[in-house]
């Protein structure tokens, strides 16, 4: 009992630090989004660090970062399975790093599907709403939510790489070896088991030997003894008469 409540109040901290990630990410994005389409002309650029840095709004029909335009209604339904995904996913997280991730994920792909859903030009194919440029770093022009989602993919990686897993344990070199150890240390002794087994066991012709042997010893058996109340006759003597 006290297991079960440990385990569900701690996987109850963990999808409510993935909420509160995705919702984050989410406000921050529409929020950002609003007030450029409320303060600037499509197509304006408005310069924040000189020309390292731009407000440059553009509408985006296509993914991240302003590639494969065209294909807005692919983008919508994988976004929405993404989405599906991760709340299925959810409940199997134990690792405040993953829900971090899922939250970052979750946030910008619902706050990209938000404009391919109600933005123009229609239902499903609405154009993504993009005004960060870097113009000497990137030659694409991305927004917030872009940014959550890249950034959960690196993490993603990390966490990948140092051997996080879903359950907030960690899977190391050593803990590797102690595996592979206690694994040939189970089958040894699953070998010497069977092998005492086989060797108690007498095999099945000689158990039938000994039967056989045990039966012509017993009284009224076919073998050379008597029976306790019969007589041996005496060997016929020289004046024996036939």
């Amino acid at each position: 009992m006290t297991t079960d409540t440990t385990s569900t109040k701690v996987s109850a901290r963990i999808i409510a630090a993935l909420a509160f990630v995705a919702v984050a990410a989410y406000l921050l994005d529409q929020g950002t989004k609003h007030l450029v389409t409320r303060d600037l002309v499509e197509g304006s650029s408005v310069d924040v660090l000189g020309s390292f840095l731009q407000l440059h709004f553009v509408k985006n029909p296509g993914a991240a970062f302003s590639l494969a335009s065209g294909t807005t209604w692919i983008f919508s339904i994988a976004a929405t399975a993404v989405v599906v995904a991760i709340i299925v996913f959810a409940r199997r997280i134990r690792s405040r790093a993953w829900a971090i991730m899922l939250g970052m994920l979750l946030g910008g792909t619902l706050g990209n599907l938000t404009d391919r859903l109600f933005r123009e030009p229609s239902f499903g194919q609405g154009h993504v709403v993009d005004f960060i440029y870097f113009p000497y770093l990137l030659p694409a022009i991305f927004n917030v939510a872009d940014i959550f989602i890249v950034s959960s993919m690196g993490l993603l990686l990390l966490l990948t790489l140092l051997g996080v897993n879903l359950d907030g344990t960690r899977t190391t070199k050593a803990s590797i070896a102690a595996a592979a150890e206690r694994d040939a240390a189970e089958e040894a002794a699953s070998e010497r088991a069977a092998t005492g087994q086989a060797a108690v066991e007498p095999p099945a012709g000689e158990g039938a030997s000994i039967a056989e042997t045990s039966t012509e010893g017993e009284p009224g058996g076919h073998g050379d003894a008597t029976g306790p109340g019969e007589r041996t006759a005496p060997p016929a003597g020289p004046g024996a008469r036939s």
